[in-house]
């Protein structure tokens, strides 16, 4: 029985039928993070040691016949910008490079009382900013399927670390397409909750009105189980919603007759690679084949979306690293003369160069005489793409588009270009304009054994449509379960 290959669900029923312990999975996953680690470089921070105590304690709960969460005893680690009490929280960044949060993130807290064991915190681009996660201040991440490519970000460390079997589930952060698109590019399933669902208490912030805490799994069921730990209304968090939350495990059945799927020929334009606009568009035939009414549409405001959401985005950077100035926390200059010497100093030093290139663009679209023509432009054009996301959804119940234009680039490929480093999210950043629920996974692989990722869209509060979807699409095709060979 090789525990590190199985999903989250399957060791559940195990832990329950007592024919496994919780120490044996954690066991088996640090003998795992021992033997690739130095190959992936998944993590920042391991907690190896205080994951046995906790895996040793579950254990003890069970026999004791205590309650005990559905995912208890299960190891997963956690991406490093959602802040953990007495566990370092850094962002990947020389700036929180010592930082310990007193407090942690209402997702961490859920999980931890659910009696899940932390395995650590994942490597990110730094602030959450880049696709790559080749931004980070420690070192980058590989991509387990080959350790020359990028894994994609910023949750790269997030997707690698289930990809290579270094924890069973993980948790990201998705501002533009953060967690589907290293999904896309590690072959696991991610998603981007409805704004909302999940808190982002605790959650470091990049841009406070696009950001969203979501998981990435090795199947649809563990997606579905996740969700079920980490949704709900938080009193912490002023964007939480107050809404009654479904069991989204309930929903899971391989009936999708009737469905309607909208696919937008936006999506499917030039600059997509082949490959992965064949694959996707195979899953449109496959979801034919179960019973769905498959149908073309048009989206206009496609291609409006990504510089919307790089003013959006940058401008709320601008605004939330403010508070980074080196003399309440964080890392602080040695060297200044003053005050405003100080101030410039910490953040020269402290950030870096892709951290800096977003601000001063953030700065400038703020700035008096710009704001009407830059910033608030974009937050014009941002309501035209929720509406026009509205008005598909009126006659549709899923979008299917295909994650990302390519598949996973060499290390070091774009870093000198930022504007094609950008065009990756261009067919993630829509969603976290409009704020709707997101899922990517594996529909196959292109001629390079590089996976490919398809995306499923839905309205506000869909999430429960869209997982019976693929888990519908992910029973009834049966693709087989290749893993990185590390």
């Amino acid at each position: 029985m090789d525990l590190i290959k199985m999903t989250a669900h399957e060791l559940r029923d195990k832990l329950i039928a007592k024919e496994i312990s919780s120490e044996d999975i954690t066991r088996a996953y640090i003998d795992r993070i021992n033997k690739v680690e130095d190959k992936v470089n998944s993590y920042i921070t391991l907690t190896t040691n205080e994951a046995l105590y906790k895996a040793k304690e579950v254990d003890t709960k069970r026999v004791n016949g205590e309650e005990l969460g559905e995912l208890a005893g299960i190891p997963i680690a956690i991406k490093d910008n959602i802040c953990t009490k007495g566990v370092k929280t850094t962002c990947a960044s020389k700036m929180l490079e010592d930082f310990v949060p007193p407090y942690s993130a209402t997702v961490a807290d859920k999980l931890s009382s659910s009696d899940i064991v932390l395995l650590g915190k994942l490597n990110m681009d730094e602030f959450a900013m880049g696709s790559s996660t080749e931004n980070s201040y420690f070192h980058k991440t590989m991509n387990p399927w080959d350790l020359t490519r990028v894994p994609g970000g910023s949750s790269g460390g997030s997707a690698a670390a289930v990809a290579a079997n270094e924890a069973v589930f993980t948790l990201g952060s998705d501002t533009g397409g953060s967690i589907r698109q290293p999904a896309h590019y590690c072959g696991v399933v991610g998603m981007k909750p409805t704004y909302g669902t999940v808190s982002r208490y605790g959650l470091v912030a990049f841009a406070s009105s696009l950001d969203q805490i979501g998981p990435l799994t090795k199947d649809v069921k563990d997606m579905a189980l996740v969700l079920n730990a980490i949704t709900g209304y938080d009193k912490f968090d002023s964007s939480s919603a107050n809404i009654k939350y479904a069991d989204y495990t309930e929903g899971l059945n391989k009936d999708i007759k009737g469905m309607r799927v909208a696919l937008p020929k936006e999506y499917f334009s030039e600059g997509i690679q082949p490959e992965i606009k064949e694959k996707v568009l195979n899953v449109a035939k496959e979801l034919e084949k179960m019973g769905a009414i498959v149908e073309e549409v048009s989206m206009n405001m496609t291609d409006l979306a990504l510089p919307a959401y790089y003013l959006i985005s940058s401008a709320e950077a601008s605004s939330n690293l403010a508070r980074y100035d080196g003399v309440k926390y964080g890392y602080r200059a040695k060297n200044y003369d003053n005050l405003i010497d100080l101030y410039k100093k910490t953040r020269d030093e402290g950030f870096g160069k892709e951290v800096k290139r977003r601000i001063m663009l953030g700065t400038y679209a703020l700035s008096s005489g710009y704001y009407d023509a830059y910033y608030k432009k974009a937050q014009q054009v941002r309501t035209l793409i929720k509406n026009e996301f509205n008005q598909v959804f009126e006659k549709y119940d899923i979008i299917l588009t295909p994650t990302g234009p390519t598949t996973a680039f060499k290390i070091g490929e774009k870093r000198n270009n930022p504007v094609e480093m950008y065009m990756n999210d261009i067919c993630t950043v829509p969603i976290n304009i409009a704020g709707v629920p997101a899922l990517s996974m594996n529909c196959g692989f292109d001629s390079n054994n590089m996976p490919i990722g398809v995306q499923f869209i839905s309205k506000a509060f869909n999430e429960k449509t869209i997982l019976n979807l693929a888990y519908a699409y992910e029973q009834n095709v049966k693709l087989p379960r290749i893993e990185p060979q590390l």
